[in-house]
């Protein structure tokens, strides 16, 4: 009887192992399949920032070369406003001098 005593203890040993083992193996694969999930999800999401990130910046340089044209152009128009200013403040000048003289 001792005999098949120490054998059922050894069978019922093994099962609960191997039914372990297997729990453990399934709990340990999920674990992996998550972990994999989550990496392509960062994976996926890091290459939509990076996408959208590049097409703001694009959009941004193309915006700051059209504001560098407004720029260059108000400056152009300012400059030719003073010279008329000075135009017709040195006309206004000689306008005067004349009228006064009469």
């Amino acid at each position: 009887m001792g005999e098949i005593d120490s054998n059922i203890y050894t069978v019922i040993i093994t099962a609960i192992t191997v039914l372990g083992g297997t729990k453990a193996f399934r709990f340990y694969e999920r674990r992996s399949l998550r972990k994999d999930r989550d990496e392509d999800f960062i994976k996926n999401d890091c290459k939509d920032r990076i996408s959208k990130l590049e097409a703001l910046l694009s959009q941004s340089s193309k915006e700051k070369d059209e504001m560098r044209g407004m720029i260059l152009d108000l400056t152009s128009q300012v400059a030719a406003l003073g010279v008329k200013v000075e135009f017709l403040t040195t006309e206004n000048n000689k306008l005067g001098k004349s009228s006064s003289k009469k």
